[in-house]
């Protein structure tokens, strides 16, 4: 366990602290970005992080079942219901049998909710994307890596749902 401050002792150290900060400085403007479209599209933190969650095994060709949403947002069956309810209400959601195993439910998006998605979406990642262009390819896949490494010493490594889009 970790009592004191770390204070960086040389600059390799120094540079590790700067790149914690720019991190935390991105989080911070990811966490303004997603606010923002809670916002605009008037839903809770749990509902976007569902459509997001669509979206991405959607992308991978990958079915989503009422299970699956609770487990990535760490919420219980009855809350998971209830958001399942509130997004097939307000129509971002259907429930469908399972194509394979008819005594399951998956849920999909509807084709309103995905245009609404990208239209929020969209012009944020189009940004995104431009400025990337200026890095060489080894440094994107550097940049992917250590993305992917902060991502399994902070969050949950068993839920691989990064954006894609």
């Amino acid at each position: 366990m970790v009592d004191q401050r770390w204070v960086p002792q040389n600059p390799r150290e120094e540079l590790v602290l700067d790149v914690m900060r720019s991190l935390r400085a991105f989080s911070d403007a990811m966490d303004h970005m997603h606010g923002g479209i809670r916002g605009e599209m008037d839903m809770n933190a749990s509902d976007l992080a569902a459509l997001r969650m669509l979206i991405v095994r959607e992308g991978r060709g990958e079915l989503v079942s009422p299970h699956d949403i609770a487990r990535h947002l760490a919420i219980s069956t009855a809350s998971t219901t209830k958001l399942l309810d509130r997004l097939t209400a307000s129509g971002h959601l259907v429930r469908q049998p399972h194509p394979h195993d008819g005594r399951s439910r998956v849920v999909v998006l509807s084709e309103g909710a995905r245009v609404d998605f990208y239209r929020h979406f969209g012009e944020r990642m189009r940004r995104m994307r431009e400025a990337m262009v200026s890095y060489t390819d080894d440094e994107l896949r550097t940049i992917a890596r250590f993305l992917g490494d902060m991502e399994l010493v902070v969050g949950d490594s068993s839920s691989r749902d990064r954006a894609e889009v």
